[in-house]
């Protein structure tokens, strides 16, 4: 019999994973998976570019390189976090594997078992996945139009002894949408600050903003070290190339460093070499611009169809940006058993149940429904479909 760490039995399956293995099937309609658009990559830019780091003369693109990441790419990285207001150098930038790994990494720097992480109600489910390892507690802290409730986070601060972090997704929360207001990200850092947390500041859809005022970053506000900022290039270039940063104050960037080098030593030098390649020859900013108006139709087309067909007693989300509406139904409805039983089986249409995204208590009468990369005809017909069964089953 083999005999596990104790850890283990916190590393669960994916609820989002266990979804997306149906997602491939072409009878399925899916707005389960936090997918970019694959129609928005720019392929053709990106074969130009491997094409040329795999030229003859050019074997340094398949060798190793430094643990921290390609030093062009830290520092164009770097400057363009110094653009959103987080002044920077490479030697402060490490790249990471997507954001996920940042989430890992920076759960074994800060926390030990029994610790306490602090995050919105409801929060990123991949986070949750990714800190479970480190055996901590969790506190959630509710939710509004402006996001984090920081007079909430205040009292659990207050009565709770251990916090170790406070986990925040500011920029089109996932699973919500929501973005936190500027006053509540100054909030954030005072009461880190006083309390003596560090934040964890989770950003892989802050460039998504299609609509609205684009506010600091909370890291951008602090002034004492003890923001950690992941970001990622997953929505804005390609998931697949998995490249994120972590940015940091040198003492924690150091021991991410090292925490990385025991568990992949690097990421791969063709993928950085491509990214660096990008940003320098060409212009991301008018890539991620022409990016913006598929995702606002695409948003705008399932809550129109939400609205007109959705039953009473039903809420939603309207991000100003990101991927995702979260979607609340009346109490009674079990989504995941709805899901199973009659949307599936009935309507081949895939959305996430709420339920796994909530760190304690979780609710059953909630989803999350991604937009982004459904054709249109297909869009309207899964959320006219999944509409009229959620009347019969309500009924």
């Amino acid at each position: 019999m083999t005999s596990f760490a104790r850890r283990a039995e916190r590393v669960q399956p994916s609820a989002i994973r266990e979804f997306l293995s149906l997602a491939g099937d072409p009878r399925i309609t899916s707005f389960a998976g936090g997918y970019p658009d694959p129609t928005l990559f720019p392929m053709a830019d990106l074969h130009a570019i491997y094409d040329g780091l795999l030229s003859a003369g050019n074997a340094s693109a398949l060798q190793y390189t430094a643990s921290e990441g390609l030093p062009e790419l830290r520092a164009l990285v770097a400057a363009r976090l110094t653009a959103d207001g987080m002044p920077c150098g490479a030697d402060d930038v490490l790249i990471t594997q997507g954001g996920q790994q940042g989430l890992d990494l920076t759960a074994k720097l800060f926390v030990d078992a029994g610790d306490v992480i602090v995050a919105e109600r409801p929060t990123f489910l991949g986070a949750l996945i990714a800190f479970n390892p480190c055996e901590p507690d969790y506190r959630s802290v509710p939710m509004d139009e402006e996001g984090m409730d920081t007079d909430a986070l205040e009292e659990v601060l207050r009565t709770t002894e251990r916090v170790k972090l406070v986990y925040t997704v500011p920029d089109f929360q996932n699973p919500t949408g929501r973005t936190m207001s500027l006053a509540r990200r100054q909030r954030l850092v005072e009461l880190a600050e006083e309390y003596d947390v560090v934040v964890l500041e989770d950003t892989p859809y802050r460039e998504l903003r299609y609509e609205g005022e684009r506010l600091p970053t909370i890291k951008s506000l602090d002034t004492t070290g003890r923001v950690v900022h992941l970001g990622s290039f997953s929505k804005i270039l390609a998931p697949g190339l998995r490249l994120g940063w972590a940015l940091a104050t040198p003492e924690v960037r150091e021991k991410l460093a090292l925490l990385k080098l025991a568990a992949d030593t690097q990421n791969g030098t063709l993928n950085m070499r491509a990214a660096a390649a990008y940003l320098a020859g060409y212009d991301i900013e008018a890539h991620i611009a022409g990016m913006l108006p598929t995702y606002r139709h695409q948003r705008d087309l399932m809550l129109a169809t939400m609205q007109e067909h959705f039953p009473a007693g039903t809420t939603w989300t309207r991000a100003e940006g990101g991927l995702f509406t979260w979607v609340s139904f009346p109490e009674r409805l079990d989504v995941a058993a709805f899901q199973r039983d009659t949307l599936i089986p009935r309507a081949g249409i895939i959305i996430v149940p709420g339920a796994p995204f909530f760190a304690d208590h979780p609710e059953g009468n909630h989803a999350r429904m991604s937009y982004s990369g459904v054709p249109d005809e297909r869009l309207v017909a899964g959320v006219r479909s999944m509409g009229e069964l959620l009347r019969q089953a309500l009924a």
